[in-house]
């Protein structure tokens, strides 16, 4: 049975029956001067799919790369807050972050296989973290995993940018799936693709979240209705100074979000009257 995760006054409460994988406390996130998004507090729910909508500038995917710390790769970008990640919050400064991104895993917009074959871009990450195993094997498990390997069997050692867009996106995730994560982020992994492309995606997103805890950012709300079971809804407000921020409205069931709301803004957004 899975609890819902919001009072009715649409502030995040937690989840009190399942186990939690990532939380978030008073988590901002700055540009410099700028902030970005304010003040997130919510629980990830393990092996379940947690969607993140809301219109462009909302904070979705900096609050996503704030899980892995891609963050920490762009030039002047600050985290106040905290994330928590099996008791340990990954911002302390004795946390190795090349760890935090091999343990969280992240999949972005547009396909990005490496200029090597097939094999290659699966075996990367492995080689790099020292894998001692049979490497064979765990590349034919990754594109297995990723519901790729027919496809592909026979082209193991042709170059990876010879695959069609969507094949290059499930290599992508296999190749994320080879490093053996704990969580898998994607950011609007399916942006780029045909609708059958798309459909394999989800299709293959619904049967990895049996066994992984994934975050999706997405603006396709159709797309967070079929795929997740949770939904954070993000939207913009304005400072004083009349700033545009980001900051989280309501986490929930992706059913109670998308069917009976407690919070207008979301309502609003899920209805198609803004956004």
């Amino acid at each position: 049975m899975r609890s819902p995760l919001s009072d009715k006054s649409g502030s995040p409460e937690q989840p009190t029956r399942l186990e939690v994988e990532l939380e978030t406390r008073d988590l901002s996130v700055y540009y410099g001067s700028h902030l970005a998004v304010k003040q997130v507090s919510l629980k990830i729910p393990k092996n379940h799919i947690t969607a993140f909508i809301g219109p462009s500038g909302c904070g979705k995917s900096t609050i996503l790369r704030c899980f892995n710390r891609m963050n920490d790769l762009i030039p002047g970008a600050r985290v106040e807050g905290s994330v928590i990640f099996h008791g340990k919050n990954i911002y302390d400064p004795d946390v190795d972050p090349s760890e935090v991104r091999r343990r969280v895993g992240l999949v972005f917009q547009k396909p990005n296989p490496f200029p090597k074959s097939v094999y290659d871009n699966i075996a990367f990450g492995p080689r790099i973290n020292g894998y001692q195993g049979d490497l064979d094997e765990l590349v034919e498990r990754a594109l297995r995993q990723a519901v790729l390997w027919d496809e592909v069997k026979d082209k193991l050692r042709m170059s990876a940018l010879s695959l069609s867009g969507g094949q290059q996106q499930r290599l992508c995730i296999a190749r994320t799936l080879a490093i053996q994560p704990e969580v898998i982020l994607m950011d609007e992994p399916c942006a780029s693709l045909d609708p059958i492309s798309t459909l394999r995606i989800e299709e293959l997103l619904k049967e990895l979240g049996r066994r992984y805890t994934i975050i999706i950012v997405t603006h396709n709300m159709q797309q967070a209705a079929r795929v997740s079971d949770f939904t954070a809804f993000f939207n913009t407000e304005l400072d004083e100074r009349g700033i545009r921020y980001g900051r989280m409205v309501e986490f929930d069931r992706t059913e109670k979000i998308f069917n009976s709301p407690a919070n207008r803004e979301t309502e609003e957004y899920v209805s198609g009257r803004f956004g």
